[in-house]
């Protein structure tokens, strides 16, 4: 009896069909080892190049602080060496705290706002721990910021020794009858007040995060305000560790230099995770909206929330 075959057509669809069949029901766990096992990047020199880049983003952001941190700290220093020459110290009447604190306030203000695209502005130790404990910043990045801040303090504060007549006043030191202990918790809140307002204008983006900068210069004039005739309003290690180098000068409570800013940075951040965890945004909606309509849309699904 002869054999009848198929037409060719038919054979060749049936073909594609059980090759679609075939894809169609392979094992997805299979697929998914089998990507596993595959290699993220076949090509060793486009890894090299990526290590490249990032290494060379940390040595831009390094130059970046410490070069921000001089600045910083010279035209601040440069501003008390102004006013001592008024009346022989940098705190002695109240026109010498106003000015001092305005020259720190306004030299922070402004170097923050052109370095904080290069290397986030923070020229201060205690600011780099608090971005860190936050995971707003690297721990790898925070480590190699730290010593380009101290070496900043340094270099300041002995080119002002050199380029100004007279003795360097700058140094940071009790005053009015001030106990180291008193000295702590002077320098932990006034820290806790700078890195706070640096989380929440700068760290937390909104429409106004190009203004942060306005806002950390005057958080750091407020606190110089309050604690200049006292500690000498440090807030910043790097800061005091600077002119006791160039003096060079270590008065027995030099620590709280250190310790109290580290305090006040764990302090502002603890309370910055608080808000963080419990939605502070939800609090008071609204306010980071750019137009009324928006800011009514805001407070209208809050109150439909309850």
């Amino acid at each position: 009896m002869p054999r009848h075959f198929p037409p060719a057509s038919l054979r060749r669809d049936n073909r594609v069909s059980s090759a679609a069949t075939s894809a169609n029901t392979a094992s997805p766990a299979g697929d998914a080892a089998h990507r596993h096992h595959l290699p993220r990047n076949n090509d060793p020199q486009r890894d090299l190049l990526s290590r490249h880049q990032r290494m060379k983003n940390h040595l831009i952001a390094v130059v970046g602080e410490y070069v921000g941190t001089t600045l910083f700290l010279w035209f601040a220093f440069a501003g008390t060496q102004a006013c001592a020459t008024t009346g022989g110290g940098a705190a002695n009447n109240p026109s010498q705290i106003v000015l001092t604190s305005l020259a720190f306030g306004f030299s922070l203000l402004v170097t923050v706002w052109a370095f904080y695209r290069i290397s986030g502005g923070l020229f201060n130790p205690a600011v780099t721990l608090g971005l860190v404990i936050t995971k707003n910043l690297p721990w790898f990045r925070g480590l190699l910021l730290l010593p380009a801040q101290l070496l900043g303090g340094m270099t300041a504060a002995g080119l002002v020794k050199c380029m100004f007549p007279g003795a360097l006043v700058v140094s940071t030191t009790l005053g009015n009858g001030t106990t180291p202990a008193q000295g702590v918790f002077i320098e932990m809140f006034l820290t806790s007040l700078l890195v706070f307002t640096i989380l929440m204008l700068a760290a937390e983006k909104h429409y106004a995060t190009f203004m942060a900068p306005v806002g950390i210069g005057l958080a750091l004039f407020v606190a110089m305000m309050a604690g200049l005739p006292f500690t000498g309003s440090s807030l910043n290690p790097a800061r005091s560790f600077g002119p006791a180098v160039a003096i060079p000068y270590f008065p027995g409570y030099h620590y709280i230099y250190w310790f109290g800013p580290i305090m006040g940075a764990l302090m502002a951040s603890g309370y910055y995770h608080f808000v963080k965890y419990f939605k502070y945004e939800e609090a008071n909606p609204g306010q980071d909206a750019v137009s009324p309509e928006e800011m009514q849309r805001e407070k209208s699904r809050d109150e439909e929330m309850g």
